[in-house]
């Protein structure tokens, strides 16, 4: 082993330590191992920061944007709706939930996938009165299983894909992963359609935000156009739309107010509803019945093409301009430019117009203004902003622009018309530019530790290859493997690409696996590419800790999982993924 080899070696394990012990985040450690690489003479200066100019950094940060957008639609939402009635068993939910999961999951980059569809995870299971623990760690392995099933599934496959492309002069295309993806995919769903009971029942996760504010009668105001779904239909109908989240309070038709209509009262154009509910599920009711805020045909000023429209959350204070009086009476909208979307008042239930309600200290009232301005408004107002929390009543909106553009540009992909960066980078202009998503909320979409990560690891993998490291592990690999058969050898390249995960990340672990992997073919003199599949499957299915993958962490909390909870269910999976997967592959990636 020569110098150099001793020095990148020592600077990849002090990499790998460092992620182990998890006092420093991953993303300085990356940050750290690059600046020692350079330090060291064995990234040349001038290639330090060529991995920022990757496509794969394109291609993440803009799946991750296309899937924020695709969450904020609330298509996925709406559709599951319609069928959470029916699924009145925990095995039914589970098989819907990861189903739905681990197909977006292909399309969607899982991570997005999975946090689109935690909340109707929990509005079922406050429907049914199921532990949501019951079916998010289930819906987690879903979108980690989904994720090797296309080429932007998942992380681990776009780098092997770039791999593939410089070691045999071709990438790898969209669906070259879907025929051992889509085996293990249906394997670990029949798995986890039964797997579930072994997770520690009753479990409950930590209390969110919202339901620690535990606001949850709010009135707001909707007129019901030509255009809305409920024109004809009862409030019943409305009430079942909505899941009997929320509540029409009252009816105003042509002034004359029918305060709590009967269940077969009809609803009809032009009429006027005051709904109560949380603002989610006024949201989602608002929506879905294709109904018009009060206020919406006012819209807030903005001054600068960088100002965007939303809502805050706020509680009148004691000496407050608003007290005792209503939004039409101090010209809330003519003087402060801000429209009220709603009014939560303790203990009391209002009939009256949302505009003529008397106001007093302690009301929690939702604005809805240019965000830039609203601070500002807010202490003009005495009011108090409550703890930030998403609040999507009065900004959000049903919309299948989002799936069409998606659709657009997996198609764009799949038929070679463009290249994979360029076609998610065209899809993340144009939802922002179509207003599906707005700037402020694009930039929170990208998971920019994940971008400075692998921004800095591309060249970090790049140094064992440069000094000769990938060829001596494989030099390595293959003492080991020797006396193996070819199906040994691929066993032993997955298994140890899941057991490096935890501790390196998954795209990490690719960018140092990946070239070992190929060396390590060469020299048993195989081809390469069913071992690049092993381990960007290795990678992507890492079920045995909360840390090697988002999708495992984000569910931690909300499930109220233990650290030693995911190996009951992950390991299990895992060995189904090793038996199922090492066939596939070899009949799908012969490797001679």
């Amino acid at each position: 082993m020569t110098h150099q080899q001793m020095l990148a070696f020592a600077i990849v394990a002090a990499m790998m330590a460092l992620f182990l012990w998890g006092r420093f985040r991953y993303d300085l450690v990356a940050v750290m191992a690059l600046l020692a690489g350079v330090l060291a003479g064995l990234i040349p200066a001038e290639a330090a920061f060529s991995g920022f100019s990757d496509d794969i950094v394109f291609i993440v940060a803009s799946a991750l944007l296309v899937s924020a957008a695709v969450a904020k639609s609330g298509v996925m939402e709406a559709a599951l709706a319609r069928v959470g009635p029916y699924l009145r068993t925990t095995q039914s939910q589970v098989v819907v939930l990861v189903g739905v999961v681990t197909v977006l999951s292909g399309f969607v980059k899982n991570i997005g996938a999975l946090a689109m569809m935690i909340p109707v995870a929990f509005q079922i299971a406050r429907r049914t009165n199921t532990p949501p623990s019951s079916f998010l760690m289930p819906m987690a392995f879903g979108s980690l299983l989904g994720g090797i099933v296309t080429l932007i599934g998942t992380s681990p496959n776009i780098i092997v894909s770039r791999l593939r492309g410089e070691i045999v002069g071709e990438p790898f295309d969209m669906f070259d992963f879907a025929p051992v993806g889509i085996g293990i995919a249906l394997a670990g769903l029949v798995f986890l359609a039964f797997g579930y009971r072994l997770l520690p029942q009753g479990r409950k996760g930590a209390a969110s935000l919202d339901e620690a504010l535990n606001i949850k009668d709010y009135i707001t105001e909707a007129r019901v156009t030509s255009e809305s779904e409920v024109v004809g239909l009862t409030v019943a109908d409305l009430h079942r739309m909505a899941n009997d989240e929320v509540k029409v309070a009252a009816i105003i038709r042509k002034e004359t107010r029918s305060s709590s209509p009967l269940p077969d009262a009809k609803i009809r154009e032009n009429d006027l509803l005051m709904l109560e509910g949380e603002p989610d599920a006024l949201e989602s009711a608002v929506a879905r019945a294709g109904l018009k805020l009060s206020g919406e045909h006012r819209r807030p000023r903005t001054d600068e093409a960088t100002d965007e429209i939303g809502v805050i959350e706020a509680v009148i204070g004691p000496n407050s301009v608003l007290s005792g009086l209503s939004a039409e009476r101090i010209a809330l909208y003519e003087r402060f430019q801000v429209n009220l979307i709603a009014v939560s008042r303790s203990g009391q239930r209002f009939k009256e117009r949302l505009r003529t309600i008397t106001l007093r200290p302690g009301d929690v009232i939702v604005l809805q203004g240019n965000l830039k301005k609203l601070p500002d408004t807010l202490r003009d107002l005495g009011c108090l902003p409550l703890a930030e929390r998403d609040i999507r009543l009065g900004n959000a909106r049903r919309s299948l622009l989002p799936i069409a553009i998606l659709a657009a540009t997996m198609l764009a992909v799949a038929f070679d018309l463009l290249p994979v960066a360029i076609a998610f980078f065209t899809a993340g202009t144009l939802l922002v530019l179509l207003g599906s998503i707005t700037l402020r909320e694009a930039y929170e979409a990208i998971d920019w530790p994940i971008i400075v990560m692998l921004g800095a690891l591309i060249p970090v993998s790049d140094m064992i290859r440069t000094t000769g490291g990938t060829g001596l592990i494989a030099e390595w690999l293959s003492s080991t493997a020797s006396m193996l058969p070819p199906a040994g050898a691929l066993v032993l390249i997955m298994v140890v690409a899941m057991a490096v995960t935890p501790f390196l990340n998954n795209a990490a672990t690719v960018l140092v696996m990946a070239p070992i992997a190929a060396s390590f073919a060469r020299q048993l003199g195989f081809q390469p590419d069913a071992f690049l599949m092993a381990v960007a499957i290795g990678a992507a299915c890492d079920f045995l800790t909360p840390i090697g993958h988002q999708c495992n962490t984000l569910v931690m909390g909300p499930g109220g999982y233990r650290f030693g909870d995911y190996w009951r269910l992950g390991l299990p999976l895992s060995i189904i993924v090793v038996v199922v997967g090492i066939p596939l592959i070899m009949l799908i990636w012969p490797i001679r």
